[in-house]
């Protein structure tokens, strides 16, 4: 039961927002609506949501630009809703942020389960509660989920922080686009490969100098990432 977790539902379609709200509330869930982005926006600035049903085809403002607008300030949980199957939309709301996708027509048990994954895989563990600096500035907490180079704190989705947290638990093992997309989308994940390197590729440009050239994630060819960072307590090698 997620008593008392604030969920925003953003459609168009009444049905589908009802059905959603309606299973949702039966499981302790509060629930807001919107069905279109420029109220989604709205109600998100006013009300302290704690996870986002998002529809990508809306009228005016799209769920795209929505989501977009979203992650320029905030890491809230986001699962999109869409009823396109091609690979390159649902990488482009991949792209934008969102955490998760689930296409039309769905069921409201499917998707309260995604939303639980999408929760309990970024659960903090007390035990992981240090940060942890590497040289060249990057710095992360795993129990806050807080990610600063320097001074400037980095945001986020739970998707890359999932793989960046992973990645340095295990700095020398190689990570293949397979085992990436467990640890994102959970066992019975029927993503794409191209959905890893889309978030690899959102994590440099979030945390590396020269994304070009990265330093932390690192590309070994043929098999996978693994991560490059050096950890700023330890001593230079002679």
């Amino acid at each position: 039961m997620n008593t008392g977790l604030k969920v925003l539902v953003v459609d168009d379609e009444n049905m589908i927002r009802d059905a959603v709200s309606a299973y949702f509330e039966k499981m302790g869930c509060s629930i807001l609506q919107a069905d279109n982005g420029l109220s989604a926006l709205e109600i998100y600035e006013k009300e302290q949501v704690g996870f986002i049903i998002l529809d990508l085809m809306l009228p005016g403002l799209s769920g795209e630009e929505v989501c977009k607008k979203i992650r320029e300030k905030s890491d809230v949980p986001i699962i999109m809703l869409t009823a396109r199957t091609m690979e390159d939309d649902i990488i482009n709301g991949l792209d934008l942020g969102a955490d998760d996708y689930v296409t039309k027509p769905f069921s409201v048990k499917e998707l309260y389960a995604r939303m639980n994954v999408v929760l309990r895989r970024y659960g903090k563990k007390p035990e992981e509660s240090s940060e942890i600096v590497f040289k060249g500035g990057l710095a992360v907490s795993t129990e806050s989920g807080e990610v600063r180079k320097g001074e400037e704190i980095i945001s986020l989705t739970k998707s890359e922080l999932k793989i960046l947290s992973s990645m340095i638990r295990y700095p020398k093992k190689i990570f293949t686009r397979e085992e990436l997309l467990e640890i994102v989308f959970g066992e019975e994940s029927e993503s794409f490969d191209r959905v890893i390197d889309t978030h690899i590729k959102n994590l440099r440009k979030k945390i590396e100098d020269d994304p070009k050239n990265s330093i932390y994630i690192r590309t070994v060819h043929g098999l996978g990432y693994k991560f490059g960072g050096e950890r700023a307590d330890e001593k230079d090698s002679p």
